[in-house]
């Protein structure tokens, strides 16, 4: 186990109502310096909510939260001080240029013109956006906005990022840019906090993530031991020629650990696919494809609540 010292963020019973609603439910987490952490979960299940509060800008409602030691409720400021926050929605300032969106930003913080000037020029290049630098930002792309505030975030050189579903909306070149551009940070010593509802996106970026579903944490772990305690090793995807793909699901029962029955298809859990699928065409039941895939976390999810991560 590490050292407390290695702990930069901890919640324990960690609460949030509006009115009646409870939108985090007494969760306990912790973040260790360095590495990546991430709330995995549908919309609405809390994790804006919870980095709201871990971003110093919505209040506690119960329990408690700690980052580098200190209580939001009382030293929000120099909490900040030493955060990145990258909003759900960018916030840029379309009618400025780009590098101008970032030496404003450097303002806030208290930088000098020379060391916000400095900074910008060093992270224009890490987003590889140096040859826009003086563009507007109205018409760059998604991709190049999303990488621009993240940019801009960083302007301070905080010691923990947070990153509220990054890449949201983005195609899958400008994603998968963008995922490079944050493990590099996470190379250089910055600590990743992200929520996302997209499965691939936490395996690829997620030392360690939670999974939330109606405010509470229903698991924890490495994306690998996740998929080791929840999933079997390979998945056997069936789609037949009907609408209601339940009619085939008692036809494999017992084949496998269980069966997930998907509007298009059924999940057949099984260490070893290829027997899996050997098995179902020796019961007479031929379906208009299969395919055997690895485990994801896209199945721990359907395992632990019963339904897709994007609703």
């Amino acid at each position: 186990m590490p050292d407390t010292d290695d702990i930069l963020l901890s919640a324990r019973g960690l609460t949030k109502t509006f009115g009646e609603f409870t939108a985090v439910d007494g969760i306990d987490f912790a973040v260790r310096r360095g590495e990546c952490f991430g709330f995995l979960g549908p919309n609405g299940a809390g994790k804006s909510s919870t980095m709201r509060m871990v971003g110093c800008v919505s209040p506690v409602t119960g329990g408690e939260l700690r980052l580098f030691g200190l209580d939001p409720a009382t030293d929000g400021p120099a909490i900040r001080a030493r955060l990145g926050n990258c909003p759900q929605r960018d916030t840029l300032d379309e009618e400025l240029s780009v590098e101008e969106n970032l030496w404003i930003y450097g303002r806030y913080f208290g930088l000098s013109r020379k060391e916000v000037k400095e900074r910008a020029a060093e992270l224009l290049d890490f987003a590889q956006l140096t040859e826009r630098a003086k563009d507007k930002v109205e018409p760059l792309s998604g991709g190049m906005k999303r990488r621009l505030t993240i940019a801009r975030s960083l302007i301070n050189a905080p010691e923990i990022l947070l990153l509220d579903e990054p890449t949201t909306g983005l195609d899958p070149q400008a994603r998968h840019v963008l995922w490079d551009r944050l493990f590099r940070l996470k190379r250089s010593g910055v600590t990743l906090v992200l929520t996302t509802h997209y499965m691939d996106e936490a395996e690829q970026l997620c030392d360690r993530l939670v999974v939330m579903d109606h405010g509470r944490i229903v698991a924890e772990g490495s994306p690998r031991q996740l998929i080791d305690d929840y999933s079997t090793r390979e998945v056997l995807e069936l789609r037949f020629d009907a609408e209601d793909h339940g009619a085939y699901a008692d036809k494999v029962a017992g084949i496998g650990e269980r069966v997930e029955v998907l509007p298009d298809r059924l999940l057949l859990y099984a260490d070893n696919g290829d027997e899996a699928s050997a098995q179902v065409h020796a019961r007479g039941v031929e379906p208009l494809s299969s395919l055997v895939r690895r485990s994801t976390l896209e199945d721990v999810f359907l395992h632990l609540t019963g339904r897709t991560l994007v609703d």
